[in-house]
């Protein structure tokens, strides 16, 4: 039986709702250019750092788009929000009142939020014996490969710096909950090069973050015929990114899958698998 007050806590913290201010303060790292990341990079390391300054970019924020994950945190270990925090929640306990078998995933992590709210899940259940899997690049988005997948063609998420965490970060943001241990299995490299020779046998839970249809198709192709009947797939950009959605089509019109899709918020989705 999970200590609710404990997992409620930890939504809070995990999106770092509980401590939300109107406006949050970010490392200015991101430029436009590579004529003005010259001159900030110059500024930044001749005059700031002697210092120990550092150049910070306002951001409104607001607790009904940090509820709906639609701001990315100063600070928080997850930017998908609260409501798809509840979502992992209530998949995972569907799994053990059904007595679901399999392991768990997320493939695109960012500061590892989610995965650490599985693997707490997982241990308010005594559920010692389940893996989950933190598959990541941990160096940020690929570049569109538009030979092989059109789709992606004008992708820029490969230039966004914030996404791309270090698996160092990773692993402390588990320490730091007491969450690390032996069961939870690292997955550094491109998907296209870790998901399909990844020591995974069955899934109960796989919950898809790649952004792009790459990102996305390298996921469902190895992963999906894992997924145990009664498990679930929670997709994060269905409606936020087209490509995304398109992957997920092609892949579910191919393979036959009608289970119906259900919305989580306004940009993420997830269905059941029940054949």
């Amino acid at each position: 039986m999970k200590n609710q007050n404990y997992i409620d806590l930890l939504k809070f913290t995990l999106t770092d709702f509980h401590r939300m201010e109107d406006v949050e303060h970010k490392p200015l790292i991101n430029l436009s250019n590579s004529f003005a990341s010259y001159f900030f990079n110059l500024f930044n390391n001749k005059i700031l750092k002697p210092f120990n300054l550092e150049l910070m970019k306002r951001f409104n924020t607001s607790k009904e788009h940090r509820m709906n994950g639609l701001d990315w945190p100063a600070s928080a270990e997850t930017m998908i929000g609260l409501k798809r925090l509840e979502n992992i929640e209530k998949c995972i306990c569907d799994i053990v009142r059904e007595k679901v078998d399999g392991d768990f995933i997320e493939t695109g992590v960012w500061r590892g939020g989610a995965v650490i709210f599985m693997k707490a899940l997982l241990n308010e259940y005594n559920l010692n014996d389940r893996k989950v899997f933190v598959a990541d690049s941990f160096e940020g988005i690929p570049k569109p490969d538009v030979t092989k997948y059109i789709e992606d063609k004008g992708d820029r998420h490969y230039q966004w710096k914030e996404l791309s965490i270090g698996e160092l970060v990773v692993r402390e943001n588990f320490r730091k909950y007491n969450l690390l241990d032996e069961n939870v299995i690292f997955l550094k490299g491109w998907f296209k090069d870790t998901l399909k020779t990844a020591p995974i046998q069955k899934l109960a839970l796989m919950r898809l973050d790649g952004d792009m249809y790459e990102s996305t198709m390298d996921a469902l192709v190895p992963l999906y015929p894992k997924l145990e009947v009664d498990g679930y797939v929670i997709i994060d950009d269905y409606n936020g990114i087209p490509a995304c959605k398109a992957a997920v089509t092609d892949y579910r019109q191919r393979n036959d899958i009608t289970d119906e899709i259900m919305e989580i918020d306004t940009v993420s989705v997830y269905w059941k698998k029940t054949n």
